[in-house]
């Protein structure tokens, strides 16, 4: 099994997207911080998939800061809607758009579509050890389920308000952060991670 990191830069500035891959990633570093807190400005997501920008953001952060880096790129899908917002999911509703315009943006897009509505959740993190990095960990989740026909709850961030998992009637944003830990996309991609970090020679 591969040593404890000595330090992992977390590549966001998003405090709920902070807050979850801190507590999931506690076993891949002895110290976890974010780029914000070094003085690192967050890099363009330029990329057209989840996979392409997780990387972008992984070895910016590395680069900037000579440390291991993660970044994870995520958002929702709809069926309904093509498979969007994808991954303009954080600025549906355009640049510096809040939660609440996004999730007022898609349910206006969702306007005219009879429910349900399927869509999932998918997140892809990537795990930098060093800017070059010929060999980064990548692992993926995703979290089925459908999108509500007006917000609940107060939990959570993003669309947590409209997402319902499968076999659920709660919104992500009504179960809590301890339940959303141990189920979301996030939570499945990390532990994939963390499996192949373990299996490292």
């Amino acid at each position: 099994m591969a040593a404890p990191l000595p330090r992992l830069v977390v590549a966001s500035g998003n405090p709920g997207k902070l807050g979850e891959l801190r507590a999931l990633a506690a076993a891949l570093a002895t110290e976890i911080v974010s780029q914000r807190e070094l003085g690192v400005a967050a890099v363009a997501e330029t990329e057209d998939s989840f996979l392409g920008n997780a990387l972008l953001k992984a070895r910016h952060a590395a680069r900037a800061t000579g440390a291991a880096a993660l970044a994870d790129d995520s958002g929702l899908e709809v069926d309904a809607l093509g498979g969007a917002p994808g991954v303009h999911s954080a600025r549906y509703a355009g640049e510096g758009a809040s939660d609440a315009d996004n999730n007022r943006r898609l349910l206006a897009a969702l306007a005219g579509v009879a429910p349900p509505w399927p869509a999932r959740y998918r997140a892809v993190l990537v795990l930098v050890r060093g800017p070059d990095d010929p060999a980064p960990l990548v692992a993926e989740g995703r979290w089925e389920g459908r999108i509500a026909a007006a917000p609940r709850g107060a939990a959570g961030f993003g669309y947590d308000p409209l997402f319902i998992p499968a076999g659920e009637e709660r919104t992500v944003a009504e179960l809590g952060p301890a339940e959303k830990n141990r189920r979301s996309h996030r939570a499945q991609a990390l532990a994939a991670l963390l499996a192949a970090w373990r299996s490292q020679p």
